[in-house]
């Protein structure tokens, strides 16, 4: 019986109001941005969105560690990637001003991808290296546009598949590099129960959101990427098993 509630839930209210709630989201951000105060109208819809999107999922959250991080401060956030809620997680209760930086392909959805660029989002395509060259100053330029603007990079590059947490790569730690950011592990928790990869049946339940302490990337060099990025996963790590 609980199932079949869920199923019709799912598909009667919940994807109902998310859509609506998505395409009055992605216009007031475009409408807002082209009138003015983009830093309001960039951040304060999507937050609200992402908030009533958990909401609507029936889901419960829990957020550790903010006292960990400085609002005028500038970050390059590097969460774990178990699910699409984790946008929903991340963008509605980690309270700073986020660009995200985000595959190509999202550039596609139709009014979304154009909203999310309006906003100051990146788009970056791993297959052109000039490409990611310039995505990367549109980086630097977004975060010297607005004070306290921060990253979001999955260091993972793609949801995982069982739940497990993937080794993280090169990328995110390359820009925390080149831009002297600190880096903020972030571990999320729960949401591949939620909303695991392989499916789009939604199962309420308890996500929650751990922002560990900034790691410095002063004096960071090249050759130290590799052993940094598995500091920087052990340390994600170390998060989600505590709270298992």
């Amino acid at each position: 019986m609980k199932r079949v509630f869920l199923f019709l839930y799912q598909w009667l209210v919940f994807v109902p109001l998310f859509v609506i709630a998505t395409v009055l989201t992605a216009v007031s951000v475009v409408v807002g941005c082209a009138l003015g105060n983009r830093r309001f109208w960039a951040y304060t819809p999507p937050r609200y969105w992402s908030k009533l999107t958990c909401r609507l999922a029936l889901c419960k959250v829990q957020v550790r560690g903010l006292e960990n991080i400085n609002p005028e401060q500038s970050y390059i956030f590097t969460p774990n990637h178990q699910s699409y809620f984790d946008i929903f997680l991340i963008y509605g209760y980690l309270p700073k001003n986020i660009k995200w930086v985000q595959k190509a392909e999202l550039r596609k959805i139709p009014l979304v991808g154009w909203a999310s660029e309006v906003a100051g989002h990146v788009y970056i395509d791993q297959r052109n290296l000039k490409s990611h060259k310039a995505s990367l100053a549109k980086v630097e330029q977004q975060l010297s546009q607005e004070v306290g603007a921060s990253m979001v990079i999955f260091p993972e590059g793609a949801r995982t598949s069982d739940g497990a947490i993937a080794k993280f790569k090169r990328g995110a730690f390359v820009v925390a590099r080149q831009l002297a950011l600190p880096v903020v592990p972030v571990t999320l928790q729960g949401v591949y129960e939620v909303l695991p990869r392989h499916t789009w049946c939604i199962t309420p339940g308890r996500m929650e959101l751990t922002v560990h302490p900034p790691i410095a990337t002063d004096g960071l060099h090249e050759e130290d990427i590799p052993r940094f990025a598995t500091r920087v996963q052990q340390v994600v790590q170390s998060g989600y098993t505590a709270t298992k």
